[in-house]
């Protein structure tokens, strides 16, 4: 029975750190999200929908750390020999995940401050905040195959 616990350790650690990222990441983006639409208020200007993206972009992380928790809560209930891999799994890829997060928060801050101030570029800024992304989905992806 201990060992089975910790296994869902390691489920729960992927999923609250990949969600403390993504909380943290949204709140960087959204207070820039907020300060470029004040600008463009102050100069008279329609303020862009689009920054929501940069600034809901991190959430993302979160359901990756949900998926990944359901296959090591599977992995660890039908390998219980394996719990302290499971639980490695789960601070490794949690911690990736959740400075993915914050990356593509500080990412999606600078995204929507100059989008906000010049009305240009979404698609080179959407892009970067992309890449950021990509560090999760590979963190999610290369732990599930190693899990298999």
């Amino acid at each position: 029975m201990m060992t089975t616990n910790l296994g869902l350790l390691g489920a729960g650690l992927v999923m609250g750190l990949a969600a403390l990222g993504s909380a943290l990441g949204i709140g960087f983006a959204g207070q820039a999200t907020i300060g470029a639409w004040k600008k463009c208020y102050i100069a008279n200007k329609p303020a862009p929908m689009t920054l929501l993206a940069f600034a809901g972009a991190p959430l993302t992380q979160t359901f990756y750390g949900f998926i990944l928790m359901g296959q090591l809560k599977t992995a660890a209930a039908a390998n219980p020999e394996n719990i302290w891999l499971y639980v490695g799994f789960g601070i490794g890829s949690g911690l990736a995940m959740a400075f993915s997060a914050i990356a593509q928060g500080w990412a999606g801050a600078a995204a929507a401050d100059a989008q906000g101030e010049t009305g240009k570029g979404f698609a080179q800024y959407i892009a970067v905040v992309g890449i950021c992304e990509t560090v999760a989905l590979f963190a999610m992806v290369l732990s599930m195959t190693s899990l298999a």
